[in-house]
Parts: C-alpha cells; sequence; structure tokens
C-alpha cells in the first residue's frame, strides 16, 4: 500500500535568469559535477579514457574518424562552456542542453545538429532523463543529467568491433544512440502490461481504494510516457525528411526502422492507456455492481418483514373487541399465520429468481 501512496516526483523546469540574454547557462546547483568521458574509434581499433580538461578532446578529434564525448552531470557552468566553445556549439542549443526538462526536437544551428531525447526507466515510478545529442562534423556529445543510462549496448559494439558502427561515421553513431534509447522503452511497455494483468486480476477480485490509488499511478504514468513518446516521433521523423549533410542516404535508412520503433511504442501505449481506463470503468462498475447486490438483499428482507411487522401492530393494540383477542390458540394461530407469510414470500421471490 506505501509503496502505491507514494508523492508523486515534482520534476521542475528550470529557465535562466529573467531578463537574462538568450543563451546564457545558469547551472543548477543541485546538480552533479560533470564527468567528461571519450570513447574514440575507427576500423581497427577504439581508445577511451576521462577528461578533466574539455581542451584535450581536440587532438582526439584530429587522430580518430568518430569522437564521442558523453558528459554525466549538468552542475559544472564553466566545463559546459567550454565544451560548447571546443565544438561551436551554439549558445541557445547548450541553454536547452542546461535547463532540463525540454520537449524532444531535432534543431540545426550552422554546421551542428542538435537532438533533445528522453531516456525512461521503470523503479517502482516512472523515471525520466532528458539525453542531448550533438553532432558536429565526425564527433558527438552527449550530455546527460546524472551517470548510468541505457546506452551500454553502444559502448559494447564499439568496444568489440561488433556490427558496422566501426566503419560508419558520427551520424550512423548518432542513429545507433537514439535506436538504442528508443528499443529500452520496450521493456518499460512490458512492465506495464504485466502490472495492468496484475491490476485486472485484482479489480476482479477484490475491488478497493488501494486498487484505485494503483491505476491512477498507472493512468498518470503512462500518460506521462505519452508526453514523451509523441514528441520523440516528431523529432524522428524531423531527421528523415528535412535535408541536412550531416546525415548520409544510408543513415536515413536505419532511421526509418528508428522510427518503425517508436511508432510501435506509441500504438502499444495507446492500448495500454485505454487498458488502464477500462479497469476504472470496471472497477466503477463491480463496486456499483456489489452496492446493489447489498441493497436488493436489504430490500428483499424488508419487504418480507412488512406484512409481518402490520400483523403485529395491528394485534398490539390490544382492543376489548379485537377478534380472536381473548381465543385460546389466538396467539399460536397468528405465529403461524406470520411464519405461513414468511415462507410464502420467500418461495414467491425464488420462483421470481430475486433471491
Amino acid at each position: 500500500m506505501e509503496a502505491h501512496m507514494r508523492k508523486r516526483p515534482q520534476r521542475k523546469r528550470r529557465s535562466p535568469r529573467l531578463g537574462a540574454p538568450p543563451g546564457t547557462l545558469v547551472a543548477d546547483p543541485q546538480a552533479r559535477p560533470p564527468r567528461v568521458h571519450i570513447i574514440a574509434y575507427g576500423p581497427e581499433s577504439c581508445h577511451e579514457e576521462d577528461i578533466e580538461d574539455p581542451q584535450a578532446i581536440r587532438p582526439f578529434i584530429e587522430q580518430w574518424p568518430v569522437v564521442w564525448v558523453n558528459v554525466d552531470g549538468l552542475g559544472g557552468g564553466e566545463v559546459l562552456s567550454r565544451l560548447g566553445e571546443v565544438f561551436g556549439l551554439h549558445g541557445l542549443a547548450m541553454e536547452d542542453v542546461m535547463n532540463v526538462p525540454q520537449r524532444a526536437k531535432v534543431e540545426q544551428y550552422g554546421d551542428t545538429l542538435f537532438a533533445v531525447a528522453h531516456m525512461l526507466s521503470l523503479d517502482g515510478e516512472l523515471q525520466t532523463e532528458q539525453l542531448s545529442l550533438f553532432l558536429a562534423g565526425k564527433a558527438v556529445i552527449t550530455f546527460q543529467e546524472r551517470p548510468g543510462d541505457c546506452l551500454d549496448p553502444v559502448r559494447n559494439r564499439i568496444r568489440q568491433g561488433l556490427g558496422r558502427i566501426r566503419s560508419a561515421g558520427a551520424d550512423y553513431l548518432t542513429y545507433a544512440l537514439l535506436d538504442t534509447l528508443i528499443d529500452h522503452y520496450f521493456p518499460v511497455l512490458e512492465e506495464y502490461g504485466e502490472r495492468l494483468e496484475a491490476l485486472e486480476d485484482q479489480v476482479v477480485r477484490q475491488a478497493g481504494v488501494e486498487v484505485v490509488s494503483q491505476i491512477r499511478q498507472s493512468k498518470r504514468e503512462l500518460l506521462m510516457f505519452r508526453r514523451i513518446a509523441w514528441p520523440q516521433r516528431d523529432a524522428i521523423n524531423s531527421l528523415l525528411h528535412e535535408e541536412t549533410p550531416l546525415i548520409t542516404p544510408e543513415t536515413r535508412t536505419y532511421l526509418r526502422d528508428c522510427y518503425d520503433h517508436v511508432t510501435r511504442v506509441i500504438d502499444v501505449l495507446e492500448t495500454y492507456r485505454e487498458l488502464a481506463s477500462d479497469l476504472m470503468a470496471m472497477h466503477l462498475s463491480i463496486i456499483s455492481n456489489q452496492m446493489n447486490a447489498v441493497m436488493k438483499i436489504l430490500t428483499v428482507m424488508a419487504t418480507i418483514f412488512i406484512p409481518l411487522t402490520f400483523i403485529a401492530g395491528v394485534y398490539g393494540m390490544n382492543f376489548e373487541r379485537m377478534p380472536e383477542l381473548k381465543w385460546r390458540w389466538g396467539y399460536p394461530a397468528i405465529m403461524f399465520l406470520m411464519a405461513a407469510i414468511f415462507v410464502g414470500m420467500i418461495v414467491y421471490f425464488r420462483r421470481k429468481k430475486w433471491v
């Protein structure tokens, strides 16, 4: 019960100071300090290490075909500003990086492509994290709010040389990251499917306040999921159809598969939202039926006792000239009459299938 009555996590949208110039970077004092990690790779090998000074990334860009720079934590405004200078990232895009959460989107700033996506995980409640991605030449720069993500399959493919990722360019790495992020939506959906099945069984067995709370939480989180998935599909669609030299025609072919995946996610998501609404309606129907059954029994009992109460009330007046009042067998006769009425009404109700 306690697990399902927890307060909803309130995620506040951060914005620059009022009146600040566009592109002003204001770090959240509660955000984690940034950790910069790079993976530089080519067809033959790869190299990775942590970087403290963003300027140290320049030699990797010159020597390696593709460089992936990943930043965990958005608490260091100075470090992020220097990263933006190294790669020539637009100030408005960097502002969106630091002021989370942003709507999923794709924008182009000169020779740089900027994308916002959202990673999802289910740990009791739905957890979201913004992933900001830049495609700048042969470099891909990603910014995350905190350490830990769903992108380890991409890292393993780079380290082990699996597939074509090490022989492809930075645009293919961009596709691989987005595709992996969207593929991790499916386990979250499967978990919601199992939850809804369990809730359906629970509603049928024992409806109550706790079930209502769980259904409401599921509906709320599925709505949050929907608000993330729909803009994500629009962003992938813009990558497919907007002409940009940063994305090769071959990579666009793979992006179509990515678009299909997010469309499937939305279809399943809509089905689960409808199922959650149906569960609430089913719960209310079961509660109403239970109440009707109780009222039916009470009504039948009251109807049976109405004639018995009438007879007892009449003979309780004790007038001298009432029939059978002085008769020796008067009391047994009245009790027999009342019992016969009781039995007769029960038989009648059963024949009518009212009880």
